[in-house]
């Protein structure tokens, strides 16, 4: 189909052609024609490199079919990260927004293509050790500087919902929970009766990613330093600490299980502790009191729930990776390990 945006076959030759003369008309200075090669990943939005002979770019666009109403918004990935390119957060640059769909079949937006490394394995092995230190403090100040900035001034005060936000969220992947069950986890039992309970009076509204991680972030060429934060879908206004502890997260997966860092001998490594980098993070943010138990607990219980619901398509044989079956066990390891931390709490009765 056009829509799929293919380099060769029919229609597709079409849809390229159309392309290269829709952004010809929209950017004057595009000469040549261009090269097209999706990026390979588990993007829900289908991306792709647009290659012509003096400019980068990279096409992000809808999934063709039938959409859920709020899903693969890319209009809002194009809002957020034009409006914080002005605001010191590194994201690629924004070129323009279609939302006619008529052109390649569902909405779309182009952005510069940056110059850089992503790495998926959060120990970094192809950087040297003193580069991953590097690597991980500017993980903690470019979150911190994210979360720093003014929503009103950035014009993004209508992004998302003010306040409530772990009330919402815990209600949202209670019920998610139930949706996806494939089996009795009394410790998901237990996390989703707690936390709506003890959740923490802070109630503070910034900008958050919704999946800060290694993997979604670009290094320098040769530097270890961020110079582009990527995949913005699940971007909206919250608490700060939910992004930070969605961050720590992998502080309790080891390598195996989903390329955390858990048991790895930081100082032998280069990595920081989860405590020296969020010690990091306080300190570019301007606070002294971080997270609670209750924050890393709900991190790792909404994991435990995404991970149930990887297991429930295994099941159905909708599952996207072949390994989904092995993986979908994590929601069980991931649960009890929340509650391991909450053991400490005075609060917990589960």
């Amino acid at each position: 189909m056009a829509a799929d945006l293919k380099q060769s076959g029919g229609q597709g030759e079409l849809a390229l052609s159309t392309l290269s003369d829709y952004l010809k008309t929209r950017l004057p200075d595009l000469r040549g024609e261009p090269r097209l090669q999706q990026i390979s990943g588990g993007q829900s939005n289908p991306t792709f490199f647009l290659s012509f002979p003096d400019r980068e770019l990279v096409l992000r666009k809808q999934p063709a079919g039938e959409l859920l109403p709020s899903a693969h918004a890319v209009d809002r990935e194009y809002r957020i990260m034009a409006a914080l390119a002005d605001h010191g957060v590194p994201v690629p640059r924004m070129v323009l927004y279609e939302d006619d769909p008529a052109l390649l079949g569902t909405k779309f937006y182009v952005m510069e293509r940056l110059d850089g490394r992503v790495f998926h394995d959060s120990q970094l092995p192809e950087l040297a050790k003193d580069e991953r230190a590097s690597a991980y403090r500017d993980l903690a100040t470019v979150l911190a500087r994210l979360h720093s900035v003014d929503v009103a001034a950035a014009g993004l005060s209508d992004f998302g919902k003010h306040g409530s936000y772990f009330a919402r969220q815990i209600a949202r992947w209670t019920k998610q929970w139930h949706l996806s069950q494939t089996r009795e986890i009394p410790d998901i039992d237990a996390l989703a009766a707690w936390l709506p309970q003890n959740i923490p009076a802070d109630d503070r509204t910034t900008i958050v990613h919704g999946d800060y991680r290694v993997g979604n972030v670009m290094l320098h060429p040769t530097a270890p330093q961020i110079v582009g934060v990527l995949d913005w879908e699940l971007a909206t206004l919250g608490h700060p600490f939910a992004d930070l502890a969605h961050t720590e997260t992998l502080w309790f997966i080891t390598p195996q299980e989903y390329g955390g860092v858990m048991g790895v001998d930081f100082a032998d490594q280069g990595l920081p502790t989860r405590e020296a980098f969020e010690e990091i993070y306080l300190g570019a943010v301007g606070l002294s009191e971080g997270l609670k138990p209750f924050h890393l607990a709900f991190a790792l219980f909404r994991f435990a729930v995404i991970f149930e619901g990887i297991a429930a398509r295994a099941r159905d044989g909708s599952a996207a990776s072949a390994n989904a079956a092995e993986v979908g066990k994590l929601s069980s390891v991931l649960a009890g390990r929340a509650v391991g931390i909450l053991s400490g709490d005075r609060g917990w009765k589960g």
